[in-house]
């Protein structure tokens, strides 16, 4: 079955830089969608980053477009989540999530989900 597991979470200061990692396992990972989605304490999950099966494309939410990057290896089969300009309102746990089935677009369903890994950012 699919496993995501992410690592790379941590405390830094406001201002600093963290690399958030996804490994994936289970299935052919160069095929599909993969995203970032984030929730902080008492608030709804939020759509962080997503990109495509080829790494060309990809979008973002608007609190995080210009200072946060998603990439991947498909070599590696691994995801990340380069996070620049960190805010206090950036602390949350950060989940790697993808699809069940192939295919590019907004408003996508996924069906695959990490444990997730925590981000504080301190002020």
């Amino acid at each position: 079955q699919v496993q995501l597991v992410e690592s790379g979470g941590g405390l830094v200061q406001a201002g600093g830089s963290l690399r958030l990692s996804c490994a994936a396992s289970g299935r052919t990972f160069s095929r599909y969608t993969m995203a970032w989605f984030r929730q902080a304490p008492g608030k709804e999950r939020e759509f962080v980053a997503a990109i495509d099966w080829s790494g060309e494309s990809s979008y973002y939410g608007g609190s995080v477009k210009g200072r946060f990057t998603i990439s991947r290896d498909n070599a590696k089969s691994t995801v990340y989540l380069q996070m620049n300009s960190l805010k206090p309102e950036d602390t949350a746990v950060y989940y790697c999530a993808t699809t069940h089935f192939t295919g590019w677009g907004i408003d996508l369903r996924y069906d695959y989900w990490g444990q997730g890994t925590q981000v504080t950012v301190s002020s």
